[in-house]
């Protein structure tokens, strides 16, 4: 049981926001790595896109569709931490506390929230944009540019492909990560630190953890998620399901884990910077309330 201390909102809001955009940003090569390694045809290791990726477009292109991502992380983040806080204290018993699957069911919550308010338009266009810049001659040019570009092209469900895949993945890595994390970090300060606060070490730690643990139960959905988002998906794939279906039936199970190890580098290094930067920030903003 952890006990369910309460962020005001507006708070969550800034917190999360701003974790968001910072953990973006250093971790988004292994982001645009993992992206490429997923998109159908040859298979590419991380080392040969990282090479071919700075032969070809320069150390600017690992941070093709970056923009994006920066904005969409931190509209995630926000809308993450202030919705799990939301249904953390709906779902309390009348002491305050949060059982583990209470805590389950407020994560699957906030992951569907974020996936319907940030990630799947940011991820989209993000994905678009880096299957685009791949191409001898890109027709975006910039993430400006790309979404107008795409908006037209394919109208508002251009920037909603994968919707579905998305609310799963969302739901899933919110639901893991935050139970995770919740559960270690009870378990220390009842162990090691009784009553004290975490010092920021620790706070990585426990992130990561909970990152690699999301990272290895998540990584289909996000498979799924990024071949319904590439530009040529409308004429591929009926849905998800049928997307699903063509890569085990052409390509073999194993594809569905295609591009873990940068995606294991991102959000075993995304768990412990927005975890802790998180924590750092409602800590100068004033606390928790009781």
């Amino acid at each position: 049981m952890v006990a369910a201390k309460k962020e005001k909102p507006v708070h969550s809001l800034i917190a999360g926001s701003t974790a968001g955009a910072i953990e973006a940003f250093v971790t988004y090569p292994t982001e645009f790595v993992k992206t490429r390694s997923q998109f159908g045809g040859q298979k590419e290791g991380p080392i040969k896109i990282i090479k071919d990726t700075i032969r070809t477009k320069g150390i600017t292109g690992l941070y093709s569709g970056c923009t994006a991502l920066v904005v969409g992380n931190s509209l995630k983040a926000g809308v993450r931490f202030v919705s799990y806080d939301h249904f953390k204290s709906m779902l309390a018993d009348s002491q305050g506390k949060v059982s583990a699957p209470r805590s389950l069911v407020a994560g699957l919550g906030a992951g569907m929230m974020e996936a319907i308010f940030a990630v799947t338009p940011s991820e989209t266009i993000k994905t678009k944009l880096i299957d685009d810049a791949k191409r001898p001659n890109p027709q975006y040019r910039g993430l400006i540019h790309g979404t107008v570009s795409i908006v037209k092209q394919e109208g508002l469900s251009g920037i909603y492909r994968g919707l579905f895949p998305v609310m799963m993945r969302q739901g899933a890595n919110s639901a893991v990560r935050f139970t995770t994390y919740s559960t270690l970090k009870q378990f220390v300060q009842g162990t090691a630190r009784p009553g004290q606060p975490l010092p920021g070490a620790i706070t990585f730690g426990i992130g990561a953890i909970a990152g690699l643990v999301t990272v290895y139960t998540t990584m289909p959905l996000d498979v799924i998620k990024t071949r319904m988002q590439t530009i040529g998906a409308r004429t591929q794939y009926r849905n998800s399901f049928h997307c699903a279906y063509r890569i085990f039936t052409e390509e073999g199970i194993f594809t569905f884990w295609r591009g873990t190890t940068p995606r294991l580098a991102r959000l075993v290094m995304s768990g412990g910077i927005v975890f802790t930067v998180y924590e750092q920030i409602i800590k100068v903003l004033g606390g928790r309330e009781p």
